[in-house]
C-alpha cells in the first residue's frame, strides 16, 4: 500500500512553531506530540522566521560542495587538516580492533 503525502495548513504550521517557541520543550518531544518530523517542524520555523524555504533535492548527502573561491593556501590547510583527522581516526579504529580481539578470547 502506497504511503500518501499528507497536507498541513498553514494555520496547524504557524500554531506547531508557536507551541515549539512558547514551550520551552525540545523540539523532538513537540514534533513527537504533534505527529510530525522534527526536520519539518524546522523547516516550518525558519520560513516563518523569513529563512526562504531550503529545496529538497533527491539523493543529496547534505555535504556542501568546497567553495571554488578558497584559496589555495585555505585549500592546502583544510587538506593538511583532513589528513591529520584521518590519521587520528585510523588509529582509532586500528585500536578498537586490537581491543576486541582481546577481550572476545574465550575465558580459560
Amino acid at each position: 500500500m502506497a504511503k500518501t503525502r499528507r497536507e498541513f495548513t498553514p494555520e496547524f504550521k504557524r500554531e506547531a512553531v508557536a507551541l515549539l517557541e512558547s514551550s520551552g520543550r525540545p523540539q523532538m518531544q513537540v514534533a513527537a506530540e504533534l505527529g510530525i518530523q522534527p526536520s519539518m517542524l524546522r523547516q516550518w520555523r525558519a520560513t516563518l522566521n523569513g529563512a526562504p524555504p531550503r529545496p529538497r533535492l533527491a539523493g543529496s548527502t547534505g555535504i556542501a560542495p568546497p567553495s571554488p573561491v578558497a584559496s589555495p593556501s585555505d585549500q592546502a590547510a583544510e587538506i593538511a587538516r583532513l589528513r591529520r583527522e584521518l590519521d587520528r581516526t585510523r588509529m582509532e579504529r586500528d585500536v578498537l580492533k586490537k581491543a576486541i580481539g582481546i577481550f572476545a578470547e574465550m575465558p580459560k
